[in-house]
């Protein structure tokens, strides 16, 4: 069973801060612990997003995210390849597996060599086939994560990843920040392992009202990873602090994972009374937030080659790049 910390940027820019970070998550029972490769200078362009687009109902069409404070944004929350080192050593020195994100095609060089065994995929990647092919090629196993993802999207990139013999798991998502428990869909994870026999949870939901509460659900439906935003600040000093766990709540899922499947039972029958509003459907369509969501960050990241913007789904990035 899998428990990954993902830190994302809830260190601030500070390594002090990422490695109180380490130290908590595996006091927690995190098994994994993961940061994002994210450079300011990968991040892309779009017009439409300088000042997005509502309708005259009122209702958001396109985002807003100008990329110049966006931009600024993202700079000081870097975090050097020096700095990736040292994260693997500390999460290894702390029992824990490390991980990071790749976002996309020309960042893979440089986190290579640095001891990583795993990747993830974002969830606006799933079905960026020459970046899932990259990684696959140079990582021992992917964790791909399905949010604002088409079902063929899904398949396709199963349908790979099984062909090629890598060792992946698939982590149903949805990408709305938080995700209330009624649009959980928990259902999913079914329609997952049909495709894969590893199959997990990426959960977004609010921490302060609902706790680690999805993610015992899912856990008591056989899933084999879990993964939580995870912070050590209060939640007012992060961007994503709204949708952070802590110690305690990382804590709580691994004593959870260590109970037999009927001692899960009658804890969630008496601490998780409403899991029924959480399972909703095994297939749907995309949510407006979702398509929301997918239109922006998908294509956020991209790769620079020759003073072009060259998207890690495009089938000519590999070429460009070797």
């Amino acid at each position: 069973m899998k428990i990954i910390a993902e830190f994302c940027q809830n260190h601030n820019g500070r390594f002090d801060i990422l490695k109180q970070m380490i130290g908590e998550a595996a006091e927690g029972g995190a098994t994994h612990a993961k940061i994002q490769t994210i450079f300011a200078d990968d991040l892309s362009f779009r017009p439409e997003f300088e000042e997005g687009s509502i309708d005259n109902n009122g209702h958001v069409k396109v985002i807003k995210r100008p990329y110049r404070a966006e931009y600024d944004r993202l700079k000081g929350l870097e975090l050097s390849y020096e700095q990736h080192r040292l994260f693997v050593e500390e999460c290894r020195a702390a029992g824990m597996e490390p991980l990071t994100t790749a976002f996309n095609l020309t960042c893979i060089p440089g986190i290579r060599d640095l001891g990583w065994r795993s990747v993830k995929v974002a969830s606006y990647d799933c079905g960026s086939i020459p970046l899932i092919e990259a990684l696959a090629d140079n990582f021992d196993e992917l964790i791909v994560s399905t949010g604002a993802s088409y079902d063929k999207e899904i398949e396709d990139t199963a349908k790979l990843l099984n062909a090629r013999g890598t060792k992946y798991t698939m982590l149903h998502c949805v990408t709305i920040y938080p995700t209330p428990l009624e649009a959980m869909h928990l259902n999913r994870i079914a329609y997952l392992r049909e495709l894969t026999p590893s199959v997990g949870l990426s959960d977004h939901s609010l921490t302060a009202k609902d706790g680690v509460k999805a993610d015992l659900v899912a856990i008591h439906m056989g899933a084999d990873t879990i993964e939580r935003h995870f912070t050590v600040l209060p939640a007012d000093q992060t961007r994503d602090g709204k949708v952070s766990i802590t110690k305690d709540h990382l804590r709580q899922m691994a004593d959870f994972v260590a109970m037999d499947h009927a001692a899960q039972e009658a804890y969630l029958a008496e601490y998780v009374p409403d899991r029924a509003v959480m399972m909703g459907q095994r297939s749907r369509p995309l949510s407006d937030a979702e398509m929301l969501n997918r239109a922006y960050f998908r294509g956020r990241f991209c790769n620079k080659v020759d003073g072009r913007q060259v998207f890690n789904w495009d089938p000519e990035v590999r070429q460009l790049l070797s």
